[in-house]
């Protein structure tokens, strides 16, 4: 549910007394960052303000997370769970999130992994190819096609192979992004995703692969 398209939601306040606990989660990292509690009137001044707000069980009254501070908790869904009496509340948070300064009130460290901007950027790859923007370069190369497409991807692969070779690791970083980009869009026209080779190499690092690899493979030139 976004809060600028409210989506009713059916939530069991009466199961606990007027309360149902409310997971935090960042919106970006998927880190856990803290468990509150909330009531309707929370609830509803979270949907109002953007700002995420619980009710104080202890001091009996309503608080918006950084209203002290200012380390706020920058609303950006909320989804009830199957027994409609916890929330899952994705924010973005402005500063730590626990009152003794860490990140998360597990004392975890909420740096987001620079691998998980792969994924972003797909989804922005993937958006040029919704939109087909105009100026853009990735509309470019989507329009030129696949065969195009694939060539870029070997002239990108070829460049990271010299780098390698005789390069600088500055060099070798730079071309192999290169040819990490044009795979992905080549991918994306194939509606395929980064995520997809992951799949596959998850798959080979079981210890069997190989060896159900050969059993397929027999089975194939057998029919």
């Amino acid at each position: 549910m976004n809060i600028l398209g409210k989506q009713e939601m059916t939530i069991d306040f009466d199961k606990m007394n007027g309360l149902v606990p409310a997971i935090v989660q960042d919106a970006h990292t998927k880190n856990v960052l803290m468990l509150g509690f909330m009531n309707q009137e929370a609830y509803e001044k979270t949907l109002q303000t953007g700002l995420v707000t619980f009710w104080s069980r202890t001091r009996q009254t309503l608080w918006t997370k950084g209203e002290t501070s200012g380390n706020t908790l920058q609303l950006v869904s909320m989804a009830v769970d199957c027994d409609n009496d916890t929330l899952l509340v994705k924010a973005i948070p402005h500063g730590p999130t626990c009152h003794t300064g860490t990140d998360t009130c597990w004392g975890e460290s909420n740096e987001p992994r620079s691998i998980d901007f792969l994924s972003e950027l797909q989804d922005v790859v993937e958006q040029r190819h919704r939109d087909m923007p105009e100026g853009s370069y990735t509309t470019r190369l989507f329009r030129d096609g696949p065969a195009k497409m694939a060539q870029k991807v070997g002239e990108e692969a070829l460049e990271t192979v010299i780098e390698a070779v005789g390069g600088s690791n500055e060099k070798l970083i730079y071309e192999a992004s290169d040819m990490l980009y044009h795979l992905m869009v080549l991918l994306t026209s194939r509606r395929l995703r980064i995520d997809d080779l992951a799949l596959e190499l998850k798959r080979r690092h079981d210890p069997n692969w190989d060896a159900q690899r050969r059993l397929a493979k027999a089975k194939g030139s057998e029919k």
